[in-house]
């Protein structure tokens, strides 16, 4: 929603002031389109050049994300809190042996069954049952604080490999202004080319150029790099989650009592998405 309004407050306040105030936009409507060939072809070709396919993929649905915000809302931290307190309260009960049909094959678990936006994301799915899988194998017998080591390096693995649209993103954003420079720099040598020709039209061209400079600097810092910011938020908060499902696991493999354990998870959730502690209890009375 700020995203879309941004955009329209972006090119009100640049080209809407430049025609209040005598401006024609004419010339720049007639050397954009060859200009932004230039521009955004060549950025987009060094983004294929320096990135895998996987990462420019990220980079396509990443614009998506700068509109739509992040993926997990309220409800899903809380689908999580209810799962993974579940899974980890036959854990205490009923021991690791209990366990196991649930993380070997969570499409067929009735519990992970209850939570279907959670059983649908691949990263979110396998942190939890990895990690539980390694309690089944060693018999509960883990220490809690090598638990946490492990999870805490394939967060940062996964939060890692999440972050490259953004820094793709980023780097295209470096480029464009200098990539405005080359296509004014054609620009200028179109027109030493033309330098026989009356003012009028040698006026015209050197505008064309100069409309490659403006469109490099303008796509730059008033798109493509919010854009890259904004991504990078959206990615960052989505990780949330798996920190929740960490702080879960691993204070109660402190044995830590429930309220400490949920509040650990609770409390580094963004406001907007945060559960209140009776929300969360209210649904665990349920459960």
């Amino acid at each position: 929603m700020f995203g879309a309004i941004g955009l329209v407050l972006l090119f009100v306040c640049v080209f809407g002031v430049f025609v209040a105030h005598g401006g024609d936009l004419g010339p720049v409507i007639h050397a954009a389109p060859a200009e932004l060939a230039t521009i955004l072809g060549a950025g987009i070709a060094a983004m294929l050049i320096g990135n895998d396919l996987e990462t420019i993929k990220g980079v396509a649905g990443g614009f998506g994300k700068v509109f739509a915000g992040p993926k997990w809302k309220k409800q899903d931290f809380l689908d999580v809190i209810f799962l993974v307190s579940r899974l980890m309260k036959i854990l205490r009960v009923d021991g690791p042996v209990a366990l196991e049909s649930h993380v070997e094959s969570p499409e067929s678990s009735a519990i992970f069954g209850e939570y279907p936006r959670i059983l649908a994301d691949h990263h979110v799915l396998h942190l939890i049952t990895d990690t539980i899988r390694l309690m089944v194998i060693s018999s509960g017998n883990l220490n809690a604080y090598a638990v946490e080591e492990v999870m805490d390096a394939a967060i940062k693995e996964h939060m890692n490999h999440a972050g490259h649209p953004a820094h793709a993103l980023a780097s295209l954003s470096g480029a464009l202004p200098a990539l405005g420079i080359v296509a004014c720099v054609l620009g200028v040598v179109k027109t030493m080319g033309a330098i026989d020709q009356p003012p009028t039209i040698l006026g015209g061209l050197i505008g064309s150029a100069l409309v490659g400079t403006f469109l490099g600097v303008f796509l730059a810092y008033g798109i493509v790099e919010p854009m890259a910011g904004r991504l990078a938020a959206v990615i960052k908060e989505e990780g949330q989650i798996y920190h929740v499902v960490k702080q879960i696991i691993v204070a109660s493999l402190h044995g830590h009592p429930q309220p400490l354990v949920i509040e650990a998870a609770r409390v580094g959730i963004s406001g907007h998405n945060q559960p209140s502690f009776g929300e969360v209890f209210d649904g665990l009375r349920g459960k």
